[in-house]
């Protein structure tokens, strides 16, 4: 997109994963002027499939974020690739962004849907894997891995947290303590370890082993190779909050560490600034982060209804008001977003 005219919307949603499509969608649905500004780099890109979405189990996240591009369309949303650069407060409540191309775009609200980062621990091999048969989370690929032989990587941000529910999905499940001495184990752990079955490796990991593209062993320092088909890693997740942080957003600590402060809505601190799905925690999987999205979408729908029936039973008190003038206003932001492309 690249114009010297500022478009004007009611809503620009930054983001077009799973979170932001689905804030788009219902807003669509409420006849808004939508733009979505997609970099096209969803965090589960690099999985083949994605599981625990009803009717949706299994299907390619690439697949599935298509089909709902195609939803959105129909709705009179505009997509477009490109990157948010900046997002100003105008004054008046509303907000004024450029584009990456050199495109101006200016929004009643804004939507922040950008996701998150997952940062790999430095054990050599897993990035090359990662997405394949270096994993995270049960919930996402653990039937995929049930039965098979399981290591999981210990760091003391997690503990032995996966271990023991990678236990319910495979009785041969070896916990790595790698740089950690097993003395700085805690006793409960050891306890509950023993209980779920877990075995426990120690000494520092020297890489994964790789044979005909599957992985076949985690080898130690020492030399010694653990036979194993997954490997499990905590990740270090790093919101994308370069906007919300410029925006001046207020921020919490949470488990995973800082995030932005949003309420039941998506709502940040910033007035007119939503923030969804990852961008706004680190749990939300794509049903979780789908489900934000419409719940911020509706909100903001039923925001901009009640502010506009406001402004103008205003104007109707002060003796201004014009049903034709309201009218017209009301189908020129309709029609603001037209012309945009990608």
């Amino acid at each position: 997109m690249k114009s010297t005219q500022r478009e004007t919307y009611e809503v620009v949603v930054v983001g077009g994963g799973a979170a932001g499509l689905s804030a788009a969608l219902i807003l669509g649905r409420s006849r808004r002027s939508v733009l979505v500004v997609d970099a096209g780099e969803p965090r589960n890109a690099p999985a083949a499939h994605m599981q625990g979405f009803p009717s949706r189990d299994g299907m390619p996240p690439g697949a599935f974020l298509a089909e709902v591009r195609r939803e959105v369309s129909g709705y009179g949303v505009e997509l477009v690739r490109g990157r948010v650069t900046s997002a100003e407060p105008d004054g008046s409540g509303e907000f004024d962004l450029e584009l990456a191309d050199g495109g101006r775009v200016h929004a009643r609200r804004l939507v922040i849907a950008t996701g998150l980062v997952d940062e790999l621990p430095d054990v050599p091999g897993v990035a090359e894997r990662w997405g394949k048969d270096v994993l995270h989370c049960p919930y996402c690929h653990g039937w995929e891995v049930r039965d098979q032989p399981i290591g999981v990587l210990y760091r003391k941000a997690v503990g032995t947290h996966q271990a023991l529910l990678f236990s319910q999905l495979s009785d041969d499940v070896t916990l790595f303590l790698d740089d950690t001495d097993a003395d700085e184990l805690p006793d409960d752990d050891w306890q509950l370890l023993a209980a779920a079955g877990v075995s426990v490796a120690t000494g520092r990991i020297d890489g994964l082993v790789v044979t005909d593209d599957r992985l076949t062993g985690v080898r130690l320092a020492s030399g010694r190779v653990l036979p194993r088909s997954v490997f499990v890693v905590p990740t270090r997740m790093v919101p994308r909050d370069g906007l919300l942080s410029a925006l001046g957003a207020r921020t919490e600590e949470t488990p995973a560490g800082p995030f932005v402060s949003v309420d039941p809505t998506g709502q940040t601190s910033v007035p007119g600034v939503w923030a969804v799905g990852n961008a706004a925690g680190a749990a939300e999987q794509v049903i979780n982060a789908a489900s934000a999205g419409y719940r911020a979408g509706a909100f903001i729908n039923a925001q901009l209804v009640t502010s506009d029936a406001a402004r103008g039973a205003e104007l109707r008190r002060s003796g201004a008001f014009s049903p034709e003038g309201e009218r017209a206003v009301a189908r020129a932001r309709t029609k603001s977003g037209a012309g945009v492309a990608s």
